[in-house]
């Protein structure tokens, strides 16, 4: 499985990117308007409760426009923190603060609110299931969303399709459920295997196959914990398809290990956060 690793290198990287979609090729011609600029001291200050994340992100936006600002931790990631708390403080020329303000804050608030949201699955399904995200994901961001979905207690999938088999319902239209697998317990090498099915007959006809973990596809919660129950001296279970906040913990209920929730990457709303003096 690939690793999810945000080194200070990727950091930095990301976040040169960021700033020059923001700055390129004018730079920001409204503080430009400001002929003196004094060294003041900001706030970030959390506007909800949630779990924070990517408080390096925003330390290094900071940092690489102008390596005299001094930029005050107050809360790491992966911490809870309530309306109005104070998460870093900013110190230096406060027009080079006021130009890197909207890029920093763009990174806590959609890392923050991926760890947030995670966090409200990861809660509902009270230890019953692990919270798995998916490769639904924005292009380019993929490590730093499933970098978040961990900091709010999830479990990362899969990162590429060469991580492991899952043989998903088109592969099956395309070929042959029983043969699919057998080619992939052949191929294997070391790697898992997870066969998607879509009913109960389906994992009736590979019940014994040497492979790793049976993911049910928008199955009903009766049939998921028949499912459960046939398959787990065997197989790790897992059940994906329309999963919500409403629904997530009566899926858990089923005996499932795992539930997939493809919303906490592709749908969680952002963590509002605001810079002040």
């Amino acid at each position: 499985m690939s690793k999810i690793i945000l080194s200070k290198s990727f950091i930095n990287n990301c976040v040169k990117l960021a700033l020059n979609e923001d700055l390129y090729p004018g730079g920001d011609i409204t503080s430009n308007l400001i002929k003196k600029s004094s060294i003041k001291t900001f706030k970030i200050i959390a506007n909800q409760d949630g779990i924070i994340g990517g408080i390096e992100f925003a330390k290094s936006t900071f940092k690489i426009f102008d390596s005299k600002i001094q930029f005050h931790i107050k809360k790491k990631d992966g911490s809870y923190v309530k309306k109005g708390q104070i998460i870093a403080l900013i110190k230096g020329n406060s027009k080079n603060i006021l130009i890197c303000e909207r890029v920093a804050l763009n990174f806590l608030s959609h890392i923050s609110g991926i760890a947030s949201y995670t966090n409200k699955f990861v809660k509902l399904v009270k230890g019953r299931s692990k919270i798995c995200c998916t490769r639904k994901t924005i292009p380019h961001l993929r490590v730093i969303q499933k970098y978040a979905v961990k900091l709010g207690g999830g479990t990362n999938h899969r990162f590429n399709l060469s991580d492991e088999y899952l043989i998903k319902d088109n592969h099956i239209a395309s070929s042959d459920l029983k043969s699919l697998v057998q080619k992939a317990i052949k191929n294997k090498k070391g790697r898992r295997i997870t066969v998607e099915v879509d009913n109960l007959n389906q994992l009736k006809s590979i019940l014994g196959l040497k492979f790793t973990r049976v993911l049910f596809d928008n199955m009903n919660t009766k049939n998921l914990k028949m499912g459960a129950k046939l398959a787990k001296k065997f197989y790790e279970t897992e059940a994906s398809g329309n999963i919500t906040l409403k629904n997530v913990n009566s899926v858990a209920r089923t005996g499932v290990d795992r539930i997939s929730v493809g919303c906490i990457t592709h749908s969680a709303p952002a963590m509002d956060f605001k810079v002040e003096i």
